[in-house]
């Protein structure tokens, strides 16, 4: 697995939220490489929060990770429950969209409220085609999809 241990020494993973859709999101949803290939890919409905330690990329008491949407955030003993929806700007374009959510243990109508928090980015309809000047310049563009994915199928990642 790809991690922080790729960075050079005295590098830290501290990205903004325009950057988590740009430089990352938009890349791995265009079935594009990200430089550096640091976070990883999971299936969040296999883990508790707690779980996710020595699995996502840890940067500070963040953890960083590729997954596909789904409509149910259910996990082994509980579930997400999403809270707030913020729209991500870049250069005056929405481009993405943050969910914040919040674990609990439990079954939704006898759940208990935990302190564990996620934050889950998902491009806007049409953000693949915003042009924006934040975009790297410096890292080549391949125009071609691995076969077997459709659009739609690209579309569904999120990063959280």
């Amino acid at each position: 697995m790809a991690g922080a241990s790729n960075l050079p020494p005295g590098f830290h993973f501290f990205p903004s939220d325009e950057e988590l859709i740009i430089h990352f999101l938009r890349r791995k949803a265009s079935l594009l490489p990200c430089q550096p290939d640091i976070v990883p890919t999971l299936i969040l409905n296999l883990y508790d929060p707690w779980e996710l330690n020595g699995k996502a990329l840890q940067s500070g008491n963040q953890w960083y990770f590729f997954s596909h949407a789904t409509q149910t955030r259910t996990s082994p003993n509980g579930h997400w429950k999403p809270i707030a929806d913020e729209t991500v700007i870049s250069g005056g374009c929405n481009v993405g969209l943050k969910k914040t959510l919040i674990f609990f243990i439990g079954e939704p109508f006898e759940a208990i409220k935990t302190n564990w928090v996620m934050h889950e980015y998902h491009l806007m309809d049409g953000s693949t085609n915003c042009s924006s000047s934040s975009t790297s310049s410096s890292s080549s563009k391949r125009s071609h999809k691995k076969k077997g994915h459709s659009d739609t199928e690209s579309k569904n990642w999120v990063i959280c």
